[in-house]
């Protein structure tokens, strides 16, 4: 049946992927989701995340679930569905209430009062929140704990992350996905539920981050203790990389992605100095040979450019060399060799490639990274479902303001949906 089915749908600049999973019947947490079906189409109407043509983005929303269908065999009818772009925001807040019961025993509903409290820091008039998620409590005096619930304490205070979007981005995703016709059951920023899918809890621990390389945009997060310490969207990807190399061969941006995906490499000093690419194999009109050393050098100097970005963001919270379990990469753009040496040079980490971590499936697609955050969006949607009421988690998500866009914008397209 459709509502057994869990679907991530990651709306994308260069893609719209669509993922759809399934509860494996011994509902083994390290196994415990099967992936049935996948899809992907070209995206139209985004750029840097962000939607410039309704019209078009839910034309390519539609042809992704379209293909889904067929392909699961069944209808979506709802979906976890990812945001991202460089309007991405996150500031750090605290929220302090006093206990209520006169015992002084903490329960759910204090916590609850206290991750209110945090969310009611002052955010830009044309920003909503997407996500308070409460990072440790101090419960007298007592920090680090992790969770309250059973302890006494008279006061108690959270340290949450505040992670708001622009409000007319979130108005437009929004608009886009109910007029497919599917209800939206989450919005989530792309990058945690990415994480979702290539970060163990014991890195997450440890310290940790995730970049997701995708085509317009670059996005880190940083883990540690568990819980997320900073995010970040960088307005900067691997179609910056092909533009660098059009531009430098005098060429054309098809041929250029032709030779990024047949030829590139961001490790120069592994091509040959003598290898050379004829660009009419590539589908350029004009036989012409070009030094293959020449684009992995125009490859690698963006490569260096983005992981400079993100060590950037690493400075800002004191964690530029120093996070024991490295930097995991994913997104479309890792999968270009010679990323994860640049990685490891550039960041003084330890990095490795970002593949999703306990699902099954029954296409190779699932190994594919530019697939982790529709993959990662399944395991948010399927996590959140498991959470018993009241437990505190990392992922304490969509609060009213979200809410009330979906209310509204549901209301308005209510007429149009079959």
């Amino acid at each position: 049946m459709s509502s057994d089915f869990i679907t991530g749908l990651d709306v994308g600049s260069t893609a719209v992927r669509v993922a759809v999973g399934t509860r494996a019947p011994e509902r083994d947490k390290s196994s415990g989701i099967h992936i049935i079906g996948v899809a992907e189409v070209p995206s139209e109407g985004l750029s840097k995340g962000i939607i410039t043509s309704i019209d078009d983005a839910v034309s390519s929303v539609s042809a992704a679930l379209e293909r889904a269908e067929r392909m699961i065999g069944a209808e979506i009818r709802k979906a976890f569905v990812g945001i991202s772009g460089s309007h991405i925001i996150s500031q750090t807040s605290k929220g302090v209430v006093g206990v209520s019961r006169p015992d002084g025993e903490i329960r759910p509903e204090d916590v609850e009062r206290a991750v209110e409290a945090a969310r009611t820091v002052a955010t830009p008039s044309n920003y909503e929140i997407l996500h308070v998620i409460p990072k440790s409590f101090t419960v007298d005096g007592q920090s680090g704990v992790k969770d309250p619930v059973g302890m006494s304490g008279i006061r108690l205070e959270v340290d949450a992350e505040i992670i708001q979007g622009l409000s007319a981005q979130i108005k437009n995703i929004t608009k886009c996905v109910y007029r497919t016709g599917i209800d939206i059951e989450d919005l989530v920023l792309g990058i945690l539920a990415t994480s979702e899918a290539v970060a163990t809890p014991r890195q997450r621990d440890l310290g940790v981050a995730v970049a997701n390389i995708g085509g317009s945009t670059t996005s880190v997060i940083v883990f540690e203790g568990g819980d997320p310490l900073h995010t970040a969207v960088l307005p900067i990807g691997s179609e910056h990389i092909t533009s660098d190399i059009a531009i430098g061969l005098r060429t054309s941006i098809d041929v250029a992605e032709a030779l990024k995906l047949r030829f590139g490499t961001a490790s120069a000093k592994e091509v040959q100095k003598r290898e050379e690419i004829n660009l009419r194999d590539l589908g350029s009109p004009d036989a012409e040979t070009v030094s293959r050393r020449y684009v992995a050098e125009i490859i690698e100097a963006r490569v260096e450019e983005i992981f400079e970005k993100v060590d950037a963001e690493f400075r800002r919270i004191g964690r530029s060399g120093l996070l024991p379990a490295g930097v995991v990469l994913t997104g479309g753009g890792a999968k270009l060799p010679g990323m994860v040496e640049a990685a490891k040079r550039k960041l003084r980490l330890p990095a490795s490639l970002g593949y999703p971590i306990g699902v099954t499936a029954i296409t190779d697609k699932v190994n594919d990274l530019a697939f982790t955050t529709a993959i990662g969006l399944v395991l948010w949607g399927a996590a959140l479902e498991e959470r018993a009421p009241g437990k505190i988690g990392r992922m304490l998500s969509r609060f009213s303001a979200v809410e009330q866009v979906s209310k509204r914008i549901k209301k308005l397209f209510g007429s149009l949906l079959p």
